[in-house]
């Protein structure tokens, strides 16, 4: 390779969810001096999801966004979690030591983030299509542009299109994605030729809700909005005729199937007023303490449902490369069956650096599994080779999380973090320029 063709590599990223601003910023850096990193996101705003979510450091999440600050790249988009958080340290049911970021600050926080690291953003640039060569991608096409790269990333996400929330939820909710606006998702992998799976609910339904909705905090009783801002959680009580038991069995977020979620109404202060239910009509909403004058913040329907994710998979390998894709890498839900921020920026990181190491031509890394992260992804994709389209992974609960305390690999001490990371000859390493 030339110098003059390294001078004008670069790595598109297709999504500029957590996923995808993470892949960029680990491609930016790997790439640093030799070439750029692009994201193409369909939207006016970036994070997707994570406009509406807030979520970080709970359970096994502490754990993994520890590493992820200490394996560098795209993993430094924590500090920006951090930097933006309106409560740390809270309990709710099941969850322990949670962080919860301003969904209000977030997404111009991480766009500068992006700029300061050199990654060039181009919002409203929906990918339609894309053009092989035997087994490469050799470019994208957005806005009647043909956009060239070495490397991609596919981090659309599974949610989506509208069609999908009304056969397998209960309608489009309009919600922060916004197909209606902005154009339905489409799938990079898909758009070259690779055969998307789809992941299914316990009862075989394909998809799953997505796992909460936020209230406007101007809409609470203000004894309600105080409790809730002061301590950054409020739990309200359901009467008997208002509970919809099974309800929680459709979440993607299952680390909140409790007993508790479904008794009572969680809510979480996270810019709005985060209610940990895929939906609740709003008629039975307005019957609770403090709720009278309740009213969506996002989805805007969210009375009847919420968006259907996991419909659009990628197999893939430890990698995150693509099968039958030699330079397509893919991250976040594109992965398979993973829930929450955390989790999209873990392969996000390291989809991003494979990305550029593709550009370069070189191989692309897994991470150990003595590591929560790397663990994290071998299982992931196990998951998807075989199959097993019903689980739902997470570092906050359920199965995953259970693995991590066995495995002793669950811990909030940082230091010991470091250490470990730095005895695997790990430390910084996706913050590193690749020669």
């Amino acid at each position: 390779m030339t110098a003059s063709t390294r001078a004008n590599l670069a790595v598109v990223i297709v999504g500029g969810g957590w996923a995808g601003c993470a892949a960029a910023v680990s491609a930016a850096r790997a790439l640093r001096g030799r070439g750029r990193a692009v994201v193409l996101e369909r939207t006016d705003m970036l994070l997707g999801l994570g406009l509406a979510g807030g979520i970080f450091r709970n359970n096994g999440r502490y754990t993994a966004a520890e590493e992820c600050l200490a394996l560098g790249g795209g993993g430094r988009l924590i500090g920006v979690m951090d930097g933006a958080a309106r409560h740390t340290g809270i309990e709710f049911p099941g969850h322990r030591h949670a962080s919860l970021y301003d969904t209000n600050a977030i997404e111009p926080d991480t766009r500068a983030f992006l700029a300061a690291e050199g990654v060039e953003v181009r919002l409203m640039a929906r990918v339609t299509g894309a053009g092989r060569a035997g087994r490469r991608v050799t470019r994208v096409e957005a806005g009647g542009e043909a956009i060239m790269a070495q490397a991609f990333v596919d981090a659309t996400g599974s949610a989506g299109p509208p069609g999908n929330c009304l056969h397998y939820g209960n309608g489009c909710a309009m919600c922060v994605l916004r197909c209606p606006s902005f154009g339905p998702r489409l799938g990079l992998a898909e758009l070259a030729g690779h055969d998307e799976l789809v992941a299914t609910r316990a009862d075989g339904t394909p998809g799953s809700f997505s796992g909460s909705c936020d209230l406007r905090k101007d809409s609470l009783d203000p004894w309600l909005r105080e409790q809730l801002e002061r301590t950054g959680v409020a739990q309200v009580p359901i009467p008997e005729d208002l509970r919809q038991p099974g309800k929680l069995d459709a979440k993607a977020c299952q680390q909140y199937n409790l007993p508790e979620f479904g008794s009572s109404l969680v809510l979480l202060d996270s810019g709005t007023a985060k209610m940990m239910s895929p939906y609740f009509p709003l008629e039975g909403l307005r019957r609770l303490p403090g709720l009278s004058r309740a009213r969506y913040d996002d989805p805007a329907a969210g009375g009847i449902g919420n968006s259907v994710r996991f419909m659009a998979i990628a197999r893939h390998d430890r990698c995150l490369r693509v099968t039958g894709l030699a330079n397509v890498f893919c991250a976040g839900e594109k992965c398979g069956p993973q829930v929450g921020h955390t989790e999209a920026i873990v392969t996000g990181m390291i989809a991003g650096h494979n990305a550029a190491r593709s550009a370069l031509g070189l191989e692309p890394v897994a991470l150990p599994s003595d590591l929560a992260v790397g663990d994290f992804v071998g299982v992931l994709t196990s998951i998807v080779r075989k199959g097993r389209l019903a689980t739902r992974l997470t570092f906050a609960g359920a199965a995953f999380f259970e693995r991590m305390r066995m495995r002793k690999a669950y811990t909030t001490d940082g230091q010991a973090i470091r250490d470990r990371i730095a005895g695997l000859g790990l430390d910084g390493i996706f913050d590193q320029p690749l020669s």
